[in-house]
């Protein structure tokens, strides 16, 4: 008797080993509870490796130098380190969120990455070569059937309306008619043209709602008139950002605040934060020495004038590249994306930024309600 009892015994705590892992979501609730989580939406400032799983030929951060700062090795993210998002995961003192298409990524009860690196708000933007945001809509909508099934519809209906969701689209939406010369810029007015991207970010953010978000952190465009590759657009011998982008970023920006304002009175719940990228993105640039910068035209790494030509890391058909010395020295790590500096001090004002900067909350308010 005493051996069977024992035997019992053995296989009871087995059992229970084995539910603990299948079940880790409802054996483990203080994993969600505690924390809210975090969604990531987006294009390459915030994508932290999805474009590592898909058919890309320029969109790919995968090899040296990238990653060499903080990771030493490439991840997949556009930066020598770490990115916005990153930053904030660990003030919410949350994991780093992992891209979606990781394999074996099966625990999204801290949140998970769905941004791709050339993505923006339009299917048509970098078609066929990038995750759309109708696309990464539908990866987290795969996510939330997922969740329910594991916790339960109310445990996830309270894990969803608890998370953040942040997000960084319309640059490509914006840069890539002119980089491809698209006959969209003469078929359209600015107003139009912004009029559609708006629109479908507003039906992404509508759908997200509806399937229980209402924490959304919205940073808006930045100067990408202005960046290391921006400026090579301009003729040369003329010190001056590529002027064209203005009026779609500046309009679109606007239609952003916005829409959050109209979607706060309409919809019950939201709640948002949209930090200033723009503002802060061009003291950074003319300013550098401000934030203890000592570059703030010049990419650290790529070549052509202002370093401005993507060719860091001479994977993109341009083998030749410069690399800077001292990347802390920089605002820009290569022609479009920010370093690791840049990306903290973004963070930092975005979490914990007066109003004036973040609109009517800074991320650490979203995640404490």
């Amino acid at each position: 008797m005493a051996k069977l009892n024992f035997c019992l015994s053995i296989f009871v705590f087995c059992m229970s080993l084995f539910n603990i892992q299948t079940k880790g979501f409802v054996e483990r609730p203080w994993l969600y509870k505690h924390h809210a989580a975090l969604f990531i939406f987006g294009d390459s400032l915030f994508d932290a490796g999805n474009n590592n799983y898909i058919n890309t030929t320029n969109g790919k951060a995968n090899f040296w130098p990238y990653g060499e700062t903080f990771f030493h090795y490439p991840t997949g993210r556009f930066c020598d380190g770490r990115l916005v998002p990153d930053f904030i995961a660990e003030y919410a003192k949350l994991p780093f969120i992992p891209p979606y298409l990781q394999p074996g990524n099966k625990l999204f009860i801290y949140g998970v990455n769905f941004a791709s690196g050339g993505a923006g708000a339009l299917v048509e933007t970098g078609k066929g070569s990038v995750i759309d945001l109708q696309t990464q809509l539908g990866y987290f909508k795969n996510v939330s059937r997922v969740l329910r099934e594991e916790l339960g519809d109310a445990k996830a209906e309270a894990l969803l309306s608890r998370a953040v969701y942040l997000f960084s689209v319309g640059t490509n939406d914006y840069a890539f008619p002119f980089e491809t010369n698209s006959s969209v810029l003469y078929t359209y007015s600015v107003e139009q043209y912004v009029g559609q991207v708006i629109g479908n970010i507003t039906q992404v953010i509508k759908e997200i709602y509806e399937v229980g978000g209402r924490k959304f952190g919205f940073p808006n465009l930045g100067p990408i008139e202005c960046a290391p590759f921006s400026r090579t657009m301009v003729p040369a011998g003329e010190n001056k950002c590529f002027e064209p982008f203005t009026p779609y970023v500046e309009l679109h920006n606007i239609e952003i605040s916005k829409l959050f304002q109209e979607l706060q009175s309409d919809l019950k719940g939201v709640k948002y934060s949209i930090l200033d990228f723009r503002a802060v993105g061009q003291d950074l640039i003319n300013y550098p020495s401000k934030y203890g910068f000592k570059e703030g035209k010049v990419a650290c790494c790529g070549s052509g004038p202002y370093r401005g030509i993507l060719s860091c890391g001479g994977r993109r058909g341009v083998r030749e590249f410069y690399l800077c010395d001292n990347v802390s020295d920089y605002v820009f790590f290569d022609s479009v994306h920010p370093t690791e500096r840049t990306n903290e001090v973004l963070a930092h004002l975005a979490w914990s930024g007066e109003p004036n900067v973040t609109g009517p909350y800074n991320l650490a308010a979203l995640f404490e309600f």
